[in-house]
């Protein structure tokens, strides 16, 4: 009779093939997260309690150790800069090429690489909990769940296969009475069978998911599910927050204005003198506003001076005294009350409040001699992200707790015409809500923290961090170092899946 070897062999062949494909995907997803794991650092050096340095394994390395990183060595884990400045390759974490300038305070990451000056680091993650760690345990669990759409095709699966069995005897059947051959009527029962295998439906989700997230991790977009690659697929909104998102949420002093007549004393010798009375007495408070000077005197490498009788005025400002004068670095509101002589220009405050600055006065001895200008700088990559988004036909909004004249001149600058100002996180939910209601697919972009209940309600929540937000759940996609540039690649990469 006839024989039907080579057909066995086929279909054998064409099962062992989706096989094939399906673990060379999975390989080639998972392959860049087994090289990060494998370029980590095995030792370290370790100072020890009599000053001297030893080396040991990074193993046996415990919280609040202090390590030493000299230039070209990879960094053990995460940690905090206690001296030293240098520059750290980042890329193979963030998939960003640029080096990344490291200062005192500074967070440093496991694997990545010291390129010139000598850290001295403290440990603040064992291996388990680094950022690195993190990313691996992401993807991992990305790639084990099931995408809304691979469950429905599960769900096709388990109607489709009864179906296909009862057309099989329903074929035989027919066959059966017309030829009344056995033969002649299983093999055409047998090919509705082989014909309509479900395989493919199986297959190509799991490993559409597998690639993208894959992917995705090497560019530092980390997606923590399938759900998510598909949501991004189909958007009509996105909202961003700013402070951090779009901008760097690290106030910088960007004016500096002469307003005082000559007094004695350290009131003599422009910007460096003030800059460095202000610095002295900022470097004592815990503001946000004072690591503004802070960072701007080290640049200028202004010296701080001591100082005394230290007073901070929650609200307004702090004061003391420097070299036998009295200095007071404060709002307005200070000033007044301290019935300080204000021979400032209104134009020149205007200006700065026009432009979306804050005002902070330096006076000595009761006499105000300078405004200083701060403010949060858009991020470099910010307006090409609006631009992309823009262009693929997403309205672009932005949400902030700010001030609306400060959010307006921002909003310009980024070319964003819809902004929503001096909104409280719990409003940026509401918001959210307000949007979907009206039948639109939102993405809220947020730091992840503070908008947590925002990137938790959207159709697409998207937490921008700098690789210290990587363990946060609210966030469907976390975007590792970079910036606002990632959202357009990630929103693209779901399309393509």
């Amino acid at each position: 009779g006839d024989l039907y070897f080579e057909i066995a062999a086929v279909i054998t062949g064409f099962i062992l093939l989706g096989r094939y494909f399906e673990a060379r995907s999975k390989g080639k997803a998972s392959e860049a997260i087994a090289k990060l794991l494998e370029l980590g650092a095995k030792t370290a050096h370790r100072l020890n309690q009599d000053g001297s340095w030893e080396e040991v394994q990074v193993d046996v390395l415990k919280i609040g150790d202090k390590v030493l990183v000299k230039p070209g060595e990879k960094i053990p884990l995460d940690a905090t800069v206690l001296d030293g400045r240098s520059s750290v390759d980042e890329s193979m974490l963030t998939g960003e090429s640029l080096p990344i300038s490291k200062n005192v305070g500074d967070t440093v990451f496991g694997a990545t690489v010291n390129q010139q000056g000598v850290l001295t680091i403290a440990i603040e993650k064992l291996a388990a909990d680094t950022v690195l760690a993190q990313i691996v345990r992401l993807v991992e669990e990305a790639q084990e769940k099931k995408a809304p759409v691979q469950k429905l095709a599960d769900r096709i699966s388990g109607i489709f296969v009864p179906i296909v069995i009862l057309l099989a005897l329903v074929t035989f059947v027919i066959w059966m009475l017309v030829t009344g051959s056995l033969t002649a009527s299983l093999i055409p029962a047998v090919a509705v069978l082989v014909i309509a295998c479900p395989c493919a439906l199986g297959l190509a989700t799991p490993t559409a998911i597998l690639v993208g997230t894959g992917r995705g991790a090497r560019h530092g977009i980390l997606i923590k599910n399938g759900e998510a690659l598909e949501r991004g697929r189909k958007l009509d909104m996105g909202v961003f927050d700013k402070t951090g998102t779009l901008t760097e949420g690290k106030p910088s002093v960007t004016d500096y204005v002469e307003v005082g007549a000559g007094s004695p004393g350290p009131s003599q010798g422009g910007e460096t003198t003030h800059l460095s009375l202000a610095a002295s007495l900022e470097s004592l408070s815990e503001h946000p506003l004072s690591k503004a000077f802070i960072r701007y005197a080290d640049e200028q490498k202004v010296i701080r001076r001591p100082v005394t009788d230290f007073v901070v005025h929650p609200g307004l400002g702090v004061e003391g005294k420097v070299d036998g004068h009295l200095v007071s670095v404060g709002n307005m509101m200070m000033m007044q009350k301290g019935n300080v002589k204000m021979e400032i220009a209104t134009a020149d405050l205007a200006r700065l409040q026009d432009n979306g600055k804050t005002a902070v006065i330096l006076a000595i001895d009761g006499v105000a001699k300078v405004v200083f200008g701060i403010a949060d700088t858009v991020k470099a990559t910010a307006k090409r992200a609006v631009q992309d988004l823009q262009r693929v036909g997403l309205e672009v909004v932005m949400l902030t707790g700010d001030h609306a004249r400060t959010a307006r001149v921002i909003a310009a600058e980024l070319g964003i015409e819809k902004i929503e100002a001096e909104i409280l996180p719990d409003q940026k939910l509401a918001k959210v809500k307000q949007w979907q209601a009206q039948g639109k697919k939102v993405a809220f972009v947020g730091d992840g923290i503070n908008d947590a209940p925002a990137l938790s309600q959207a159709d697409l929540g998207i937490a921008v961090g700098s690789g210290t937000d990587v363990a946060i759940e609210a966030g469907q996609i976390v975007l590792i170092g970079g910036g606002p540039e990632k959202v357009p690649e990630a929103i693209a990469l779901s399309k393509q899946t």
